[in-house]
């Protein structure tokens, strides 16, 4: 039985040695960076005047959050005048239309009055023909007063929509970041007002490099990262595809999924991937390092070859790439 063991035993160290030196391959080198950036809103908004007038109101200081009321309110008192004139000429042809079709209803009774004298030979045909002449007037003296109670409904709604102007307005739950207005001041159109923005959702956007970006594509979606020293989930948002010339970098967001702390800008992202880097990865023990003349020894070949050691990383020897040396060689253990 003891040279079984000895077989066995010989067996389990030749499956260990071979597993040992299964790990002396050479790798690509790669490093860990860390993407910083800063949380901000997801879309920001410009409050802009469409009318000229006095600002009456103004509801919302810097940092509060937009209700129902609107941000601010233009004075209406010429426009609510304006209206208030056109409606009162309204009512007019109100009446007038009420007494144009009475006149309507009474001239038709006469003319088939004097029509059904005529058909009997009991009257002229010139007086029927002038009770033709009065109905047809009176009807289109009515078409003429409809049309014009039309113009009047028209410009009643172009007024009504001009007085919405005097309101500006924000989306609901969106933050003030700006206020350049106060009651009292007039404004013209097309002049800013404030600004807001949208914290529902928090962005982090961020410059990065071609492997970096690589890096983010290969995490799985959505992927764990650190926002104020807590962990959260985030997701590759928007990729802008123009390339920056200053920076020399692509312009990329994230976004912030499960945040459940205050939703500001200026929350510190992090997030380390890996990305590869000049050079190869040398296993410590493959090298060997007399009279500070670093050399690996090829398993396959048995031949020697000489490194330049450019940095360290997690426990390996990070090489400048040289002939006969390529990712996936194995090395001999010295």
């Amino acid at each position: 039985m003891g040279w079984r063991w000895l077989v066995v035993g010989w067996m389990l160290m030749g499956s260990a040695s071979l597993a040992a030196d299964d790990a002396l391959v050479v790798r690509k080198a790669v490093k860990e960076v860390r993407l910083t950036g800063y949380s901000r809103s997801d879309t920001e908004l410009t409050l802009s005047a469409e009318v000229s007038g006095k600002v009456v109101a103004a509801a919302y200081e810097v940092g509060q959050t937009v209700g129902e009321d609107p941000f601010c309110q233009i004075d209406t008192t010429f426009i609510d005048l304006q209206i208030e004139h056109l409606r009162n000429s309204r009512r007019r042809l109100e009446v007038s239309g009420a007494k144009s079709r009475s006149r309507v209803t009474y001239l038709a009774k006469e003319f088939h009055r004097i029509d059904r004298l005529f058909r009997e030979n009991s009257t002229a045909e010139a007086k029927r023909d002038a009770a033709a002449e009065d109905l047809e007037q009176a009807e289109l003296e009515g078409e003429a007063i409809a049309a014009e109670q039309a113009a009047l409904d028209a410009q009643i709604r172009e007024l009504a929509e001009r007085r919405k102007r005097h309101e500006v307005t924000a989306p609901a739950g969106w933050i003030v970041v700006e206020r350049r207005v106060e009651p009292g001041e007039v404004v013209s159109p097309g002049q800013a007002l404030a600004r807001v923005a949208d914290y529902g959702t928090l962005v982090v956007p961020l410059a990065v490099s071609g492997k970096e970006y690589a890096a983010l594509q290969s995490l799985p979606s959505p992927f764990s990262a650190r926002l104020e020293g807590q962990t959260i989930r985030a997701l590759l948002f928007r990729v802008n595809p123009e390339f920056n010339e200053k920076t020399r970098k692509l312009d990329v967001e994230l976004k912030i999924l499960d945040w459940n702390g205050e939703r500001r800008g200026g929350l510190q992202f992090t997030l380390p991937v890996t990305i590869e880097t000049e050079g190869l990865r040398i296993p410590k023990e493959a090298v060997i390092n007399r009279y500070d003349d670093p050399r690996v020894i090829l398993a396959e070949s048995g031949e020697t070859v000489r490194l330049l050691i450019l940095d360290e990383e997690n426990g390996d020897f990070v090489a400048a790439a040289k002939e006969g040396l390529t990712p996936g060689t194995r090395l001999k253990r010295p």
